[in-house]
């Protein structure tokens, strides 16, 4: 297997854990899909990453699709419950996750505009989103150790990806200080190999 994605893609980020903590062996190709001659819409018709391409020539996207996929691969570590009830509340998890990291990437696109051509009313919203978003996570964790029930799971990994990718793009949002419970579990996940070992780069 191969894994197209990008070193700061939080949705990449979230299925190499995912690799990691399954024990599947991947290959990465890094890519940035908006650069000419790029290959990943010959992979992903939209244009986007991360896309998982299969042994057999075919691929997965998106993020949700493909750590789904990764977790029926291999039995270790199964990170998505099998009841019914606590699975959906994981993939909500996930959801919440990769929505605070939509609105992200679209405010800090927003902010790489020339300043005349940016639109404040619209990166406000999206701003907002973040915010809401944090607020709904630590309401929804309270005191509880993990997301979801007692364990570690794609929930816990899809937050973890959004607070780093908030680290790494909007350090100005101290949301450690607003939310201490985040900043525990945070503080918890970035002691896990498979995320020290996908820590994004610099911007």
């Amino acid at each position: 297997m191969k894994l197209i994605a990008s070193l700061t893609s939080p949705y990449a980020r979230k299925v190499r854990i995912v690799l990691a903590e399954k024990h599947i062996e991947c290959d990465l190709q890094v890519e940035i899909p908006w650069n000419e001659g790029s290959c990943v819409p010959a992979y992903n018709p939209l244009g986007k990453i991360p896309v998982l391409v299969l042994d057999d020539g075919s691929s997965l996207y998106d993020s949700r699709v493909i750590v789904e996929y990764l977790d029926h691969a291999s039995p270790v570590h199964n990170l998505l419950p099998k009841e019914m009830r606590s699975r959906l509340v994981t993939k909500r998890w996930e959801a919440l996750g990769d929505g605070i990291c939509d609105a992200a990437a679209a405010a800090y696109l927003e902010r790489k505009r020339v300043a005349v051509q940016q639109n404040p009313e619209w990166l406000l919203r999206q701003e907002q989103k973040v915010l809401r978003g944090l607020a709904a996570a630590s309401d929804e964790l309270a005191d509880h150790s993990w997301c979801v029930g007692d364990a570690y799971s794609l929930a816990d990994i899809a937050l973890g990806c959004a607070l780093g990718y908030l680290d790494l793009r909007f350090p100005e949002i101290n949301w450690r200080k607003t939310h201490p419970n985040l900043a525990l579990l945070a503080a918890k996940l970035n002691e896990r190999s498979a995320f020290v070992s996908t820590v994004p780069p610099a911007a």
